[in-house]
């Protein structure tokens, strides 16, 4: 049973636990959970990526002949998947404005500000 929750907690589908942020931390805290959901979304999206693209070239690879139909909606769920991959890459190598202004958020909760969000380096 506890490898069973394990599993689920590692997920992110098990229940989740109420955490006590201090006020002068919740702007930190919700930075590290949308951290982690997206990075959650992003193994799920590559793993479905990877394991269509296996699942072709497996059918290749041992001459499996497949039917018009299903190679109509494997090639549609394929061109799907490269949408949300490509999407998955522009989240990860360009920068987000909406980010940019959440973490100097997290750098005022103190009072100082060490980013500065108009300049663009």
């Amino acid at each position: 049973m506890a490898i069973k929750e394990k599993i689920k907690n590692t997920l992110g589908l098990g229940k989740p636990d109420y955490v006590k942020v201090e006020d002068k931390n919740r702007f930190y805290f919700m930075l590290q959970q949308m951290q982690n959901n997206r990075w959650n979304i992003t193994l799920a999206i590559l793993f479905l990526f990877f394991f269509i693209i296996a699942g072709i070239n497996s059918a290749v690879f041992f001459n499996i002949t497949i039917g018009e139909d299903w190679k109509e909606l494997l090639l549609i769920l394929l061109g799907a998947f490269v949408g949300n991959l490509n999407k998955v890459v522009d989240y990860w190598f360009n920068s987000e404005d909406r980010d940019k202004m959440l973490i100097q958020k997290v750098d005022e909760e103190d009072g100082q500000s060490l980013s500065n969000v108009t300049s663009v380096d």
